[in-house]
């Protein structure tokens, strides 16, 4: 034990060969956490000299962002537990922020006793440029997509934003419509202007008439002074129309005429005012069955739908599911000042089978949720909402749920469903549900599912 209270006692000069040919840093600490041996990779990787570090509390030399409160050698020297490849970042002495992969073990000496610990790391900073390389090369004005589809529409976009015609984004809610317009906008010749939205379905119309073109003073009880309208607000810009599908005949008259003759009249006014402005729409109803189905005026329909464009839902462009999950994670990561890195390979498999009738919009909150429940670096299954994880269940089961079931009964009896299935096997149980075998034994655990005495599990 004398050995390992010598925070420098050198290597055999075999191990430090061994050492100083490899490409991943090592070093290695005595038990109270000081650096007693640090490789040729270490000193490259770190920026630090081997006799700088020599001696040191390894805190004082990496600055990691583990080294507070969750550093990876003091967990393994209390639990006994190696760790893995687990991704953390530290801050060279030149500023430069460095990503990396880290492995920890126990040492011992020979009879057994704890002296110390190893870790070795992998610099992931070539991994990272690539990584946001890809995420360069897959992003349109913040839009992320590398479906073929969304790369088909990210084709044709500055095209349609040079022109100034009345484009319609048809998509389900969600999709991200209107950071189409955003884009849409950005790249035309009005991109100086206003960019102003309209909810036209979260307005009755008599609001919806006032918000759109404004009103003189006197127009109705409570105008107490004449206000701009939106397409006023919106002069030698674009105005994004917004579930538009939803606005009223009458309104669909007015919005016709706007868009024929590119002239309005403010709500109690007789004068009719210019409107210098570009027209996006946007509806989460297929406009065409509107109007066969005589909801929505034919004329209309074909003034606005002169440059259609088709947002498919995320159940049709699954692949962008981890790409949006690294860039949500990055956001709140900066928003909340965390760093969770990423999710579990359960938990993404959970996400990309997910049928996502919120799309992205959906996602992006399931993260959140997750975001806030996940204390580690790694989001597991169980951090995110319950319905996603329940996406893996059978129809069959869900329609058999009695009414006013909670989610965590509904969770119960979808397990023992799968349970019975496969003969009480917590492995292949485990593999139908998309998670490992601990957290369906946690899970079993926490809603009281307990395995026949028959079976060995």
């Amino acid at each position: 034990m004398e050995e390992a209270t010598n925070p420098t006692s050198p290597l055999s000069e075999e191990t430090s060969v061994i050492l100083d040919s490899i490409n991943d840093g090592v070093f290695t600490v005595n038990d109270a956490f000081a650096i007693t041996s640090f490789n040729q990779a270490a000193e490259a990787i770190t920026g630090v000299p081997r006799d700088e570090a020599l001696g040191k509390p390894c805190c004082d030399v990496f600055h990691a962002s583990i080294c507070e409160n969750a550093c990876a050698l003091r967990e393994t020297m209390r639990t006994g537990r190696p760790i893995q490849c687990r991704p953390i970042h530290i801050v060279r002495p030149d500023g430069r922020r460095v990503p990396l992969s880290i492995s920890t073990a126990l040492l011992r000496d020979a009879e057994g006793q704890i002296i110390g610990g190893v870790e070795t790391f992998r610099d992931l900073s070539v991994v990272e440029d690539l990584r946001r390389e890809l995420t360069r090369h897959h992003t349109f004005h913040d839009i992320i997509s590398k479906s073929h589809r969304m790369q088909r529409l990210f084709d044709i976009l500055p095209d349609v934003a040079a022109s100034d015609s009345t484009v319609l984004i048809e998509g389900p809610s969600g999709s991200g419509k209107e950071l189409v317009a955003r884009a849409i906008h950005s790249l035309s010749p009005r991109a100086s202007g206003p960019l102003v939205t309209v909810n036209c379905g979260a307005l009755p119309d008599t609001l919806l008439e006032s918000e759109l073109f404004g009103h003189v003073r006197g127009a109705f009880t409570d105008a107490k002074m004449d206000r701009r309208g939106r397409f006023a607000l919106a002069e030698g810009g674009t105005i994004f129309l917004d579930e538009i599908g939803d606005v009223s005949p009458a309104m669909q008259v007015r919005l016709l005429r706007v868009l024929q003759e590119r002239t309005y009249e403010p709500v109690g006014s007789s004068q009719s005012q210019r409107a210098d402005v570009r027209v996006i729409a946007a509806t989460h109803r297929s406009l065409r069955d509107e109007v066969e189905a005589g909801r929505f005026r034919e004329d209309l329909f074909y003034r606005i739908n002169v440059v259609r464009l088709e947002i498919p839902p995320l159940s049709e462009r699954r692949e962008d599911i981890p790409l949006l999950v690294e860039h949500f994670l990055e956001r709140f990561n900066r928003l909340q000042s965390k760093r969770i890195t990423g999710l579990s390979d359960e938990a993404l498999a959970a996400l990309v089978r997910h049928r996502w009738p919120g799309n992205v919009r959906e996602l992006e909150n399931a993260l959140e949720h997750a975001f806030i429940l996940s204390r580690g670096p790694v989001i597991q299954p169980e951090h995110l909402p319950p319905e996603i994880v329940m996406a893996t269940a059978r129809p069959e089961e869900i329609a058999a749920a009695p009414m006013g079931r909670t989610l965590e009964e509904l969770e119960a009896q979808i397990i023992l469903a799968a349970l019975r299935r496969h003969g009480w096997h917590r492995l292949e149980t485990a593999r139908e549900l998309g998670i490992n075998k601990t957290t369906l034994w946690r899970k079993m655990k926490r809603l009281g599912i307990q395995l026949p005495t028959t079976v060995g599990g």
